[in-house]
């Protein structure tokens, strides 16, 4: 059978016996308890107090607060309560705006909600909200990145605060378990498809060949360099499993994404012959210039240039942020075509197709959260 806890009067009076320094054996009688049930309390008594929570010196102190409730109860300015305090005019806003504003913020009422701030765990945002969950978890399974259903939810949902989160909680969300608020499964549709974070490794350099009757890059066009006018695309191969490639093309300006399939293998005559052959189906506006690096593939550029009329332009060799548009489309790209695991000589041109829609359907941040699409139609009118 239990023992019957403690009364207050008893726990009042082993309070004083302890403080008395009475002797133990002294206490249990006083209070008519066993040796284990008065030890209990006697330790429950001296344990420490609970450690206030440590504050960083980047956050407003309770003085602070205080200063700044003084200074607006005196009609200061912001500017000058931040100047005294040696803060930042914009931290002293935020705080003030923060809790109250002007007329209604209290030192003290906005301490203490600070330290109730400070605790952790805290709840994430998108176990919180069923509706934001719902939203995020649909765009995941469309393969959208974190950054990109970021900057989307400000767009569709202009006013609703409630439908905000930035992608770092997206990212916890879906890393961090102990979180609760998406699937971990999603994990795998993001670009990596890794289920743990981790910086991204170098590759070694490789030396390529020199090909003939080239044109340098630093003779393109300007109005290619500055993305101004559209037409001026950006081309490279990527490379599945067995030495399949696909020839992947994107427009500078607008990020439009065409994928070539080689189902025939990528030689320098096929790959000429193919992309001649997508390319010349563009509008005149959209057939201005094609960046290439020093791969083999396109010993035929001069070939290409005459079937397409569209002139080619060379990087130097090893240096892929000369091509950075297309060297990250090709990362994006990796979603859906792992790399040593996909044959992509069995991935039909309706499939590729089918990709590159996607992709120029998905807002991107450069573009201020327009999709390609959207971007290119704007560019052509």
């Amino acid at each position: 059978m239990p023992k019957k806890p403690l009364s207050a009067a008893e726990k009042a009076r082993l309070a004083e016996l302890v403080a008395a320094r009475t002797p133990f054996w002294k206490i249990c009688e006083e209070i008519g308890r066993d040796r284990w049930t008065t030890r209990r309390n006697i330790a429950y008594l001296r344990r420490l107090p609970p450690a206030p929570p440590k504050r960083s010196p980047l956050r407003l102190c309770l003085a602070e607060r205080e200063e700044i409730s003084r200074g607006l109860a005196g009609g200061e300015s912001l500017r000058s309560i931040a100047r005294r305090l040696g803060r930042a005019p914009s931290t002293v806003s935020r705080e003030v705006v923060a809790h109250g504003g002007a007329r209604r913020y209290r030192a003290c009422v906005a301490d203490r909600r600070a330290v109730r701030g400070m605790r952790r765990p805290k709840v994430a945002k998108l176990a919180q909200c069923d509706r934001l969950r719902a939203v995020v978890e649909a765009k995941l399974e469309l393969r959208w990145s974190p950054q990109q259903i970021s900057g989307w939810l400000v767009l569709a949902f202009p006013d609703d605060p409630e439908m905000r989160v930035s992608h770092e909680t997206i990212y916890l969300s879906l890393y961090v378990q102990a979180r609760g608020a998406l699937r971990r499964e999603l994990a795998r549709n993001l670009r990596s498809g890794r289920m743990t974070r981790r910086p991204t490794g170098q590759l070694p350099n490789v030396g390529r060949g020199q090909l003939r009757g080239t044109v340098h890059i630093s003779e393109r066009p300007a109005e290619a360099q500055d993305r101004a006018v559209p037409g001026h695309w950006e081309g490279d191969l990527l490379f599945g499993k067995g030495m399949s490639a696909v020839a992947t093309l994107v427009e500078r300006s607008s990020r439009f994404v065409m994928l070539v399939g080689l189902p025939q293998g990528h030689t320098a005559n096929v790959v000429a012959a193919a992309l001649a052959e997508k390319m010349t189906d563009l509008p005149a506006d959209l057939r201005r210039s094609l960046t290439w690096d020093q791969g083999k593939e396109m010993a035929q550029h001069a070939d290409f240039s005459v079937a397409s009329g569209i002139p080619v332009y060379f990087c130097d060799p090893r240096s892929p942020w000369q091509r950075g548009t297309n060297e990250n489309t090709n990362g994006l790209l990796r979603q859906y075509f792992p790399k040593r695991t996909a044959d992509l000589r069995q991935v039909t041109q309706a499939e590729l197709d089918d990709v590159a829609d996607e992709l120029n359907g998905r807002p991107r941040q450069t573009l201020g959260w327009r999709s390609p699409s959207q971007a290119l139609d704007h560019a052509l009118r």
